[in-house]
């Protein structure tokens, strides 16, 4: 089971881990080679991403999808053999992707199926916590509130039902259907008031909603700097927040040269700006030429400000992810802990 962090832990020793497609796309990069670079750049813990186990249980049946059970499972099993091998400790299995809100009853049958597969994957990589982003899909859901605080319910009272139980963490994402900032998580968190059900905060996803606009010439929303201060100052005045931080997601991103258009070379009509400025140009924290100015705050604010304490895990996506070659995973392990180590220099400067 995932290590419980002390509460006066100083934040320096908080263990590290890196979501596993941070390290490569599984249609690159293999599991395995990924897990090995994690282990030999100092990582404590590794979000296991639900498509490198697709990709995994290919080693099992050459025709396996996500929902080859059997195939799964082995793969569960096999990566749980090389995470201990590289002392790492699954964090999380991740994600339950649009899940919450869809109105027909035959997908959310299926995502239910999904998430019984995916307690058992959590049992063998010995993880108590699945990620659930907020639905990104318009079509075919709601933003009923009270219909997406009943299926959060639904699936933490199954986790609750499971030996051990499992909890559940909830992440709002920048470029949502229906939710897209920490606050409104909070609510159905509040609202679902059930001991396995938590939040997860991710810098990018916060910030790049709040603060930044990739469609913008210098990258920000209109008075970027205040509406950020006084999220920052929300979140420092929420009663009870801090216990429900499952754990926390770092990255930062590109400022790009020119905002993203129907002329920029990364636009898909298909994906909305701030998804499109996500999936293709985030980094790592204080790398250089990053953009997101306020994350040193946003980080100060959660260890010193709420003095929460936790794991602290990695999650980028970039070009560079899919690129050949077997120094990928490895460059990107090392470009996780050197920006780990930096923040936390950044942090102290502060």
């Amino acid at each position: 089971m995932i290590s419980v962090i002390p509460s006066n832990t100083p934040v320096t020793d908080l263990p590290l881990a890196i979501c596993s497609m941070s390290l490569g796309r599984a249609w690159v990069h293999d599991l395995e080679g990924k897990l090995d670079a994690a282990g030999q750049a100092g990582y404590h813990g590794i979000e296991m991403y639900w498509e490198d186990l697709v990709y995994a249980a290919k080693r099992f049946d050459p025709l396996a999808t996500e929902t080859s059970h059997d195939a799964i499972l082995k793969a569960a099993a096999w990566s749980k053999e090389i995470c201990e091998r590289n002392n790492l400790e699954v964090l999380v299995v991740q994600p339950l992707m649009n899940y919450e809100g869809t109105q027909d009853e035959l997908t959310h049958a299926k995502h239910i199926v999904k998430l019984r597969l995916m307690f058992k994957v959590a049992k063998i990589l010995d993880t108590d916590l699945i990620q659930i982003p907020s639905q990104m899909l318009s079509e075919g859901t709601t933003g009923d509130f009270d219909s997406i605080v009943a299926d959060m319910k639904e699936v933490a009272i199954m986790g609750l039902q499971q030996n051990p139980p499992i909890r559940f963490v909830y992440e709002a994402m920048a470029w949502g259907a229906h939710i897209d900032t920490w606050e409104d998580i909070w609510r159905v968190v509040e609202a679902v008031d059930l001991p396995n059900f938590g939040i997860l905060l991710d810098t990018f996803q916060i910030i790049g909603r709040v603060w930044g606009d990739p469609t913008s010439r210098n990258m920000k929303v209109v008075n970027a700097d205040k509406a950020m201060a006084e999220s920052l100052e929300r979140m420092r005045r929420t009663p009870g927040l801090t216990e429900k931080i499952f754990y926390i997601q770092l990255s930062d991103v590109e400022t790009l040269r020119e905002p993203l258009s129907r002329s920029h070379p990364a636009w898909k009509d298909d994906m909305p700006p701030r998804m499109q400025w996500s999936r293709n140009y985030r980094t790592f924290p204080c790398e250089e030429g990053n953009c997101l100015k306020p994350l040193t705050e946003t980080v100060r604010t959660w260890f010193h400000d709420l003095g929460w304490r936790g794991w602290v895990s990695m999650e980028v996506f970039n070009k560079s992810m899919e690129l050949p070659g077997a120094e990928v995973p490895a460059v990107h392990a090392q470009r996780g802990t050197k920006s780990w180590h930096k923040l936390l220099q950044e942090l102290e400067s502060i």
